[in-house]
């Protein structure tokens, strides 16, 4: 088994510009990649966890999210990062479309998909991370039994969080991790 960083996607991984679904969309965050380098030299599988309710509202079929997410991955190993795994959710209890209008486990704040991947991928959840920029990621991952959960600013604000940390950009995910003994003081972004 080996610790992962789950990372959600839109605000973490990309600007959040609003159901994103194709490689025109997207425009990466500041840092992604070092940080990404960083918790890979150090052991950790990559996985990528996003609710994409634009399925259920019918805004763009599951095919274009993979496709993306194919897309993304080209992306990070040109870059030298390899993602592990990418999983989505495509309910949504208000969407349009009958079958995926639906309240599930893997919808965030259930923690369906980080499940899903540490049985597929054989994961330490105990010695894993998870970063988002939303609340509903940081109790998916305490459902899940994360034990850091470290949170984006956001658009969201700044209410109270269940984080770890409330970080202002990712090369402070770096610090935080290290300093409390997840990734080795040498590790830098």
């Amino acid at each position: 088994m080996i610790p992962a960083l789950f990372l959600d996607r839109d605000g973490v991984i990309n600007v959040d510009t609003g159901y994103a679904h194709r490689a025109e969309h997207i425009r990466f965050v500041d840092g992604i990649f070092q940080l990404c380098r960083v918790f890979q030299a150090s052991g950790f599988a990559l996985v990528v966890i996003t609710n994409q309710a634009g399925v259920a509202r019918g805004y763009y079929s599951e095919d274009d999210v993979r496709a993306l997410h194919a897309w993304m991955s080209a992306q990070f190993a040109r870059r030298g990062v390899t993602l592990t795994g990418a999983y989505y959710c495509p309910h949504h209890p208000e969407g349009t479309l009958a079958d995926l209008a639906i309240a599930c486990d893997c919808r965030k704040p259930q923690p369906g998909m980080i499940l899903r991947a540490q049985r597929e991928l054989d994961l330490d959840l105990s010695a894993s991370v998870l970063i988002g920029d939303r609340e509903s990621d940081i109790q998916a991952g305490i459902n899940a039994g994360i034990p850091i959960n470290l949170k984006m600013e956001s658009a969201e604000g700044q209410s109270a969080s269940r984080a770890a940390a409330v970080l202002p950009g990712l090369a402070a995910a770096v610090h935080h991790a290290r300093h409390l003994g997840i990734l080795p003081k040498s590790a830098t972004a």
